[in-house]
């Protein structure tokens, strides 16, 4: 792959990222919540779930996906429930009044906190289609796909992971600097952005049919 090739691919990868999804906003409470290091759990399982997409992609599962209407649909109002529950889930956390020993009680398993960030970038089936659009028009045909696909999949799983880490930093500096109160008000925030994404979901879902 061509440097030019490659560098191009990072800027329209970076145009990409520049608006904050579902995941990103899961990091940002997370990490608000449980700690950046205990949400980099969260991070793991959301490029696991793209690393798997990728892989669908590249096997060409992706036509598949695209031409199973029901497959689609039932995934992706799955997904836009999974979200609203753990966006209520959140809000209803959020409590003032608690103290360290009681959120220490209630502290989540680095294994929940793992599905929590698989499940929501799971949840959008239209990735592996994103992927097999976006990977073609960077590949060269006379050059050998699979170490193309390689170096794309690892560059934008590199590129994710340090965005959903910034994401997860800033928000421990926002609770460290703010305090407790901080908590509880991301805690809030991160539900209702969670629900709202998910809202954003179902009507998009609904003006395509």
């Amino acid at each position: 792959m061509l440097f030019e090739t490659w560098t191009l691919y990072v800027v329209t990868v970076l145009a990409l990222m520049s608006t904050p999804g579902p995941s990103q906003l899961l990091m940002l409470t997370n990490s608000g919540v449980h700690g950046f290091r205990r949400s980099l759990a969260t991070a793991t399982g959301d490029l696991s779930a793209n690393a798997l997409q990728m892989l669908a992609a590249g096997l060409g599962l992706a036509a598949i996906i695209a031409a199973s209407a029901t497959a689609l649909t039932v995934i992706k109002w799955a997904g836009v429930a999974y979200l609203i529950w753990l966006g209520v889930r959140m809000i209803r956390r959020a409590k003032p009044d608690e103290t360290v020993a009681q959120r220490s009680q209630k502290e989540i398993s680095l294994k929940n906190l793992w599905l929590q960030g698989f499940l929501t970038s799971a949840a959008n089936p239209k990735a592996v289609v994103f992927f097999a659009a976006l990977f073609p028009q960077f590949i060269v045909s006379d050059i050998p796909f699979w170490p193309q696909f390689l170096i794309l999949s690892a560059t934008y799983i590199v590129m994710d992971g340090l965005f959903l880490s910034a994401y997860g930093l800033g928000s421990t500096w926002v609770v460290r600097r703010f305090k407790g109160s901080a908590r509880v008000w991301i805690e809030r925030i991160g539900g209702s952005f969670m629900i709202g994404a998910a809202v954003l979901l179902g009507l998009k879902s609904i003006s395509r049919q």
